[in-house]
């Protein structure tokens, strides 16, 4: 299968194009290589997937048309994932055009695209758990109303969704969203809460917890994510549009994996800064997965005992090469 992943040096499209990469497909990988977190890191991953002879990529922002229509109509992918974005709920209250960029202005490029493709290819997108926005009924489900995005981010994303569906019902182009909850594992982001706690501990600085640590979050695992979108690329029973969370259907105590980081560490009480809620923060995310499971038979095998230790083991070794 050809498949093209956009955010390809990213954290989840570098893991996904490895293993599908380890399957035998033909993966072409798009990534701007910009500058939100370590470039470094970025190249990293790029030059592991570079060892394979069934990868090819392009240099390329979503926002640049030409560039992109060029791409995908060399390649003429079987299917697209998009997880190319401009991240963060915080930095998009800072730097708020980078969001309509990329995420708005770069998807509808690729919409574009894709319905220039013949055969039209399956678009699978990442959206956010943050579209949730102020829900308060937990597990999230996909049922519920997303009307109200409570930063940029989640504004952008929720725009994807209703951009997506619109080319859907217009031209055909099978889309599927996967609204991602917090995704940890080796090879992460820097800027993500597991990440900046194992960080923070190793070099015995306060770690910075919002909602003075009143926080719950459905950590998911990266394998089991690659797992399940995998799944949504091999499927041959989904929908031409809908939206799915992907998560791991447990909500765990942002402390709790503090103090789990803190024992991978050797560390026993690492100094905590407890901080009233930050703009645009969710205090609690859970998802339903039932909907996913039911579709592709999406069941999540890693918990934070399990997967937080395989992070911490990685991290170590990652702050020792980047010196």
């Amino acid at each position: 299968m050809r498949v093209l992943i956009t955010g390809s040096a990213g954290f989840i499209g570098f893991h996904l194009a490895r293993h599908l990469l380890e399957r035998g497909e033909e993966i072409f990988g798009i990534d701007n290589f910009n500058d939100y977190y370590s470039v470094k890191l970025k190249r990293e991953r790029h030059a592991l997937l570079e060892g394979y002879e069934n990868y090819r990529w392009h240099e390329c922002d979503l926002a640049d048309m030409l560039s992109l229509q060029s791409a995908l109509k060399d390649f003429k992918p079987e299917c697209v994932v998009n997880l190319a974005a401009q991240v963060g709920v915080r930095y998009s209250n800072v730097n708020p055009h980078i969001y309509a960029e990329t995420n708005v202005l770069g998807f509808l490029n690729l919409l574009e695209c894709c319905r220039d493709v013949k055969p039209q290819p399956r678009l699978i997108y990442a959206s956010s758990s943050s579209v949730y926005g102020g829900n308060q009924e937990l597990p999230f489900c996909e049922q519920q109303v997303v009307d109200t995005p409570i930063s940029l981010y989640a504004a952008t994303k929720k725009t994807n969704e209703l951009m997506a569906h619109c080319y859907n019902h217009l031209y055909g182009i099978q889309c599927i969203g996967l609204r991602f909850f917090t995704v940890y594992g080796p090879w992460g982001r820097p800027d993500m809460a597991v990440w900046l706690f194992a960080e923070a501990i190793r070099n015995g600085e306060p770690l910075k917890v919002f909602n003075r640590g009143e926080m719950l979050r459905d950590f998911v695992y990266i394998d089991d994510i690659v797992a399940g979108v995998a799944n949504c690329i091999y499927a041959d029973n989904l929908p031409g549009c809908d939206i799915f969370n992907i998560g791991s259907h447990r909500s765990e105590r942002l402390l709790d994996v503090i103090e789990l980081i803190a024992a991978e560490l050797g560390v026993k009480s690492p100094r905590l800064e407890l901080l009233p809620m930050q703009d645009g923060d969710l205090p609690a995310t859970y998802a339903s997965i039932e909907k996913l499971h039911q579709a592709v038979g999406f069941r999540p095998s890693t918990s934070v005992s399990e997967g937080i230790p395989k992070f911490i083991k990685w991290f170590q070794e990652w702050e020792v090469r980047k010196c």
